[in-house]
């Protein structure tokens, strides 16, 4: 093709996407009389100039401000001295958010006829790939807007979904799965979060450790599912017990529970430890390998302001420490941790 019939058609074509982009009415004095063509959303032929200049202003009217096109190729056909075709495939960014138009690929055809000494659009054809548009509609614009509201439901219906799962599996990995309650590393996250909170505020922290007596005796003479329906149950009463919603019961390992109490004195956790005493030799377990013919326990209790000369588990080993002392006295009852070194 000479150069000077390609400048020729690419700037009638240039002409004519800025002013169908612009929104600029000037463009209906640019259809031929002989004018033919396909609306985007329209599978009828329209060949009234008159009906194709009311559907040009339809779609400004539609849609009044500047569009963007995103012009992606472009094929040029000098087909004769006076007739001259352009093939063009771009996306169409609306003034307002959408998702569809901007992604699709349209294709316009433009076919120019040279009029006495002015070429006129003789046919256009334009393919936007989303259905039919409804009565008075250019673009699909109810269709676009609907699909909006329904990708935003959805979305929204997917994020609470996800939220959900992550919550169930947070709180999955964080539960015991025997018990129901809190496991080690629940309880490991706790007490560096209450230790850091105890720094700052310089409220007590205390901590039971608690034991089940001679466990394995129970385990292997009841069998292992009796043994789990006791911890089942001891772990019931003890999330039953808690004081407060910032207590937390956690399984600790085996037959070991523990519980955290934040902003709690050793006066208190005595007491909270002497009712799960009670509590526990209530529930009234059979367990023949122990004098008191019940499933009994063994509690270690330790109470302490955290300092930032010791590490969380500081507490943890005071407790520890404590329960072995109960355990050394005969089980079935509670021992308090000696009062801790100050530094």
């Amino acid at each position: 093709m000479p150069p000077i019939r390609q400048r020729l058609i690419q700037s009638l074509f240039e002409d004519y996407i800025e002013m169908y982009a612009s929104r600029d009415e000037r463009l209906i004095t640019c259809f031929s009389e002989n004018f033919s063509g396909y609306a985007g959303s329209s599978d009828v032929l329209v060949s009234d100039r008159a009906e194709w200049v009311r559907i040009t202003k339809l779609d400004f009217a539609q849609v009044p401000e500047r569009l963007h096109i995103e012009m992606l190729d472009l094929a040029l056909q000098d087909l004769a001295d006076d007739v001259v075709a352009v093939t063009a495939f771009f996306h169409i960014h609306l003034p307002f958010p959408e998702n569809i138009l901007a992604r699709e690929t349209a294709r316009l055809v433009l076919i120019f006829r040279l009029e006495g000494d002015a070429w006129k659009i003789a046919h256009s054809s334009i393919s936007i790939p989303f259905g039919l548009a409804g009565d008075d509609e250019i673009y699909p614009m109810v269709n676009l807007r609907e699909r909006n509201r329904e990708l935003e439901a959805l979305i929204e219906t997917r994020t609470h979904a996800l939220a959900e799962a992550n919550r169930k599996l947070e709180a999955l990995s964080n539960t015991d799965g025997l018990t129901g309650v809190a496991n080690r590393r629940s309880f490991d996250q706790a007490l560096s979060r209450e230790w850091d909170r105890g720094l700052r505020s310089g409220a007590p922290l205390s901590l039971v450790m608690l034991d089940v007596d001679l466990f394995k005796h129970f385990n292997d003479t009841n069998g292992h599912l009796a043994g789990d329906a006791c911890l089942q149950a001891l772990a019931r009463l003890l999330a039953q017990s808690g004081r407060r919603a910032g207590d937390l019961v956690a399984r600790f390992g085996g037959e070991e529970f523990v519980v955290l109490l934040p902003e709690t004195g050793g006066d208190d956790a005595v007491k909270f430890a002497n009712h799960l005493l009670d509590e526990i030799r209530s529930l009234a377990l059979p367990h023949a390998g122990v004098p008191a013919g019940i499933v009994t326990a063994s509690l270690g209790v330790a109470s302490l302001t955290p300092s930032r000369n010791d590490p969380p588990e500081f507490l943890v080993e005071q407790a520890d420490r404590a329960l072995y002392r109960a355990k050394q006295a005969g089980r079935n009852c509670m021992y308090v941790a000696d009062a801790p070194r100050t530094d």
